[in-house]
């Protein structure tokens, strides 16, 4: 069954503003990445217990930590970053999700020989790094009951199909899995369906609903070149089941304008492709 969550903090920075918006759309998750203009991993305790108890006043949960682990280059300092992920397995087990969002690091960029621009270092250098991070990530995860999400997130080293597979291969374990992101992959030349869909199908626990054009500007779902419709009847055939998350990156007009709300036009779209596109559900995959 596929369940509908989205990233909110795209429709404000204010928590209530963001539960109007999910309930007026019917959505039951979230994927909380930030609120009041914070990232999640940053919230103290006292914002994490008031965002807790108005979700739950509200019927709303957490379908994944949104974290930004992993979203920082190969060659930073790493235990701070541990630290960090510490906090992020905190909040998963606070708000009884077993996904954690994380990257696979930022290759070094070096000044070019043209004009003084930069270029991206091989990722081929750092793919021993990338995995070694990785697996200690996991191996935390792993520890504590918990399913890692990796995102194929432009720029970092697992953006492109086969380095994406390479990491996944390599960790070998079910507690490192991925997120499909078709727009990501778009601006990154990939093929999103049915090609990097039928090779990364083994390890897909998420999907983020996003589209673009093939010059890489993200638009709403099924409105660019990710192929969605197919896409949608592929994942039921193979009997998907877990969340679409809505993470449109575009901008919100917000309740004032709800005829161009980006959600609203997002979930209108994937309806009219199949006439039981989403259930609404409170029931969470564990």
């Amino acid at each position: 069954m596929i369940r509908l969550s989205a990233f909110a903090d795209e429709i404000s920075a204010d928590l209530n503003e963001q539960i109007a918006v999910l309930r007026s759309e019917n959505i039951h998750f979230i994927d909380l990445r930030g609120v009041w203009d914070k990232n999640v991993l940053d919230l103290t305790d006292q914002q994490i217990m008031e965002i807790r108890q108005k979700l739950d006043a509200h019927g709303i949960e957490v379908a994944a930590i949104a974290s930004p682990i992993g979203k920082i280059p190969i060659d930073a300092p790493f235990d701070e970053h541990l630290q960090r992920f510490e906090r992020a397995i905190a909040l998963a087990q606070f708000f009884q999700t077993p996904f954690i969002r994380i990257f696979s690091f930022y290759p070094p960029v070096a000044e070019g020989d043209v004009g003084g621009g930069k270029e991206i270092v091989d990722p081929a250098i750092w793919r021993n790094e990338v995995l070694r991070r990785l697996r200690e990530l996991t191996i935390r995860a792993s520890n504590a009951n918990l399913i890692l999400l990796h995102e194929n997130e432009k720029d970092i080293y697992g953006d492109t199909t086969a380095r994406c597979i390479n990491l996944l291969q390599n960790i070998n374990d079910p507690h490192f899995q991925a997120i499909f992101d078709p727009a990501n992959f778009i601006q990154c030349d990939q093929t999103p369906y049915p090609d990097a869909y039928q090779e990364l199908r083994p390890w897909l626990h998420y999907m983020h609903v996003k589209d673009a054009l093939a010059d890489g500007t993200v638009v709403a779902a099924g409105e660019g070149v990710a192929r969605w419709p197919e896409l949608l009847q592929q994942l039921r055939m193979n009997g998907y089941d877990s969340f679409f998350s809505l993470e449109p990156h575009l901008a919100l007009t917000r309740l004032r304008n709800p005829s161009n709300d980006c959600y609203s036009q997002s979930i209108g779209n994937m309806n009219s492709w199949s006439s039981s596109a989403f259930t609404p559900t409170r029931t969470k995959q564990r």
